[in-house]
């Protein structure tokens, strides 16, 4: 069984979750994630931590084959704009490397986002604390452990 702080969260929480390995490539993302097991990239969520104007960091969850629309993003929570955070920046709030951010058991509590259509999904593959791990859970664990809020920001690339 592994170990992360992401994986420590989910069984504190007492969240019925499966752990998938596979094998990491860089700049990968969520197509080698999908492709490795075997599952629509639409189902993998990224997690996506932005910095809004005031410097607050946020996490967005969105499907692998999304994009962000940080514009709409910034337009729904009322501030002026909304920016990709610094891998350090980033690292430094969750406590994941990137490649490896999971919602899940961050170092600092985030306000948490999730796009609307994910919780219409079945099963969900998020990020499990580690590059090369995902678990798959029921989407409504997202609301429920982790207070994420349901926004329409997603855009097709």
């Amino acid at each position: 069984m592994s170990t992360t702080p992401a994986l420590r969260a989910l069984r504190a929480a007492g969240v019925a979750f499966a752990e998938h390995p596979y094998r990491y490539e860089e700049r990968g993302g969520t197509r080698v994630s999908a492709r490795e097991l075997g599952v629509d990239e639409h189902h993998v969520v990224k997690t996506l931590v932005v910095q809004d104007d005031q410097r607050r960091l946020h996490l967005v969850l969105m499907h692998g084959d999304r994009e962000v629309s940080l514009k709409s993003l910034a337009r729904l929570l009322g501030v002026k704009r909304m920016d990709p955070a610094e891998a350090g920046v980033a690292q430094r709030a969750t406590g994941y490397q990137f490649g490896g951010t999971s919602p899940f058991g961050t170092r600092q509590p985030l306000p948490t986002y999730v796009e609307r259509t994910i919780l219409d999904l079945s099963r969900v593959y998020i990020n499990g604390g580690s590059r090369g791990l995902l678990v798959s859970v029921d989407p409504e664990v997202l609301v429920r452990v982790l207070q994420a809020v349901p926004v329409e920001v997603g855009i097709t690339p």
